[in-house]
């Protein structure tokens, strides 16, 4: 996907890409427990960011990430679809712009039971 969005003059910085358990409770906790604005609707161990099939990342307008073009983010995960990524941005319950995922046709469950086979 970045290689693509690079070509089509769209760069992006990609981030987040694996997170431990705590990392994971410590943004579930954001806008919670700690300061700050809601970030995520999964609790450490039900994000695919756990088991290494998701990655978050962030449009590069003019050299600078530009976390608040909404119409940049669909523009590049439009890109990632064709990539067969699924876009956070079309999540029915929780609208997560910055995030992309091959869940490889797998619940987090079945990961979470380690029921996914290579």
């Amino acid at each position: 996907m970045e290689a693509r969005c690079r070509a089509a003059g769209k760069p992006i910085l990609i981030y987040s890409t694996l997170r431990d358990v705590e990392s994971q409770d410590a943004l579930y906790a954001q806008g919670r427990t700690k300061p700050g604005k809601v970030v995520t609707n999964a609790k450490g161990g039900d994000s695919y960011h756990q088991y290494g099939v998701a990655f978050d990342f962030v449009p590069i307008i003019n050299g600078v990430t530009n976390w608040g073009d909404t119409a940049r983010y669909r523009e590049c995960a439009e890109i990632g679809k064709q990539c067969g990524l699924e876009w956070g941005g079309d999540f029915k319950s929780f609208k997560d712009m910055p995030h992309m995922q091959d869940a490889l046709g797998y619940s987090v469950a079945d990961y979470k039971a380690g029921r996914m086979t290579t």
